[in-house]
């Protein structure tokens, strides 16, 4: 069964991993890997990813991405959305610290903050106003 705007919300509000799909170019299947992400309460979703990685230059040049996230239980439920980067800039270590806050017990936000911030390069977060959707509750295994 499809789940209403609101269940949909509520469900991306939700900490779950996702998995993220952009264009990988002419010949080849879409780029498909897990990725943390925000659902902000106006609608849009943002990602933090490194600067002129694969993922970025491929979100840059196909100008859209999906991201679907998923659980097993309570029931079997889904969303995907999908719709164009409507905007990115530098990352922030504040924004840094938010995403990892959401996935990350609280003990360990700090230590991974500040490995990442120095390790990871320059970052960047990018933003998705989503323009299709897709959803289910697939009910009790």
């Amino acid at each position: 069964m499809a789940l209403t705007r609101e269940e949909r919300a509520e469900f991306l509000a939700e900490p779950h991993v996702a998995a993220l799909a952009v264009d990988a170019g002419e010949g080849r299947a879409p780029l498909t890997l897990p990725i943390w992400y925000v659902y902000e309460s106006d609608g849009t979703v943002w990602i933090l990813i490194v600067r002129d990685s694969r993922k970025d230059e491929l979100i840059r040049a196909a100008g859209r991405f999906s991201l679907m996230a998923d659980r097993l239980e309570p029931t079997i439920r889904y969303v995907s959305v999908e719709g164009p980067v409507i905007g990115s800039e530098p990352a922030t270590i504040e924004q840094l610290r938010e995403i990892s806050a959401r996935y990350l017990p609280a003990e360990k936000v700090d230590g991974y903050v500040d490995f990442a911030w120095k390790n990871h390069g320059e970052q960047v977060v990018i933003r998705m106003r989503p323009e299709r959707w897709l959803s289910s509750d697939l009910g009790a295994v």
